[in-house]
């Protein structure tokens, strides 16, 4: 009789203590990690936690019994926000400014009443020096045709005169490519007496030394060139 009560009595409290494993704390924890082992305590029994504030488990031995502390679920940490770097300051752009070149027309004329002597379509050695003045304004001049026309005076005949205005734009033009400019933009004509600069009131009498320095200006080759160059 006793045997029997004392079975029973065994066999209550194997249940009453399976009935406090499955409902306390403590058995939830275990439940919930199989793996936990026995928590690290200091010397007044509490649990050591770490750095990041969680409890500290030994490794070994038995579950722990449920703690707030260690088997409450940890704060989830804020995440800091960091400030966007400020963009970089905006670069205004550098712009070649070009300089657009000034091209500018001209009109360059020679005209010298120092060219031959009477009768004569040699150049005089002011004329050369003349000649050269001018091919040095014709410089970087991008040009059209040179335009060259012979005259003579009034002296002698209209026909002597003509062949005479022909021979010096010859001369001219031979000096001409002798310094340089190509022989075949020189527009050569020639028109004898035609077109005198002076008048025939201040020039009269042919026959003397005053009327033949009077008429020096018709013996001359005019000459223009237009063109159009690079302003400076």
């Amino acid at each position: 009789m006793q045997n029997t009560f004392s079975k029973q009595h065994a066999a209550l409290a194997v249940a009453c203590t399976l009935a406090f494993a499955l409902f306390s704390p403590a058995a939830n924890a275990q439940a919930m990690d199989p793996n936990e082992k026995a928590l690290v305590v200091d010397s007044r029994g509490m649990p050591v936690t770490s750095g990041d504030g969680r409890c500290v488990h030994s490794g070994f031995g038995p579950a722990p019994a449920w703690n707030a502390a260690c088997h409450a679920p940890l704060p989830v940490p804020v995440a800091q926000v960091v400030a966007p770097a400020p963009a970089p300051a905006a670069v205004a752009p550098v712009v070649a400014v070009l300089a657009v070149p000034v091209v500018v027309h001209e009109n360059v004329k020679f005209d010298a009443d120092v060219m031959f002597d009477t009768g004569k379509s040699d150049l005089r050695p002011a004329s050369r020096e003349a000649l050269d003045a001018f091919i040095g304004k014709l410089e970087g001049l991008e040009s059209q045709p040179v335009i060259a026309v012979g005259h003579a005076d009034r002296m002698g005949t209209e026909g002597d005169n003509q062949t005479l205005s022909e021979a010096r734009v010859s001369t001219v033009k031979s000096y001409l490519v002798s310094k340089g400019l190509a022989g075949d933009r020189i527009q050569t004509s020639a028109v004898g007496e035609t077109q005198p600069s002076t008048a025939t009131a201040d020039c009269k009498d042919a026959k003397n030394m005053t009327n033949i320095a009077c008429m020096q200006a018709d013996r001359r080759v005019m000459i223009e060139v237009s063109g159009s160059r690079i302003a400076k």
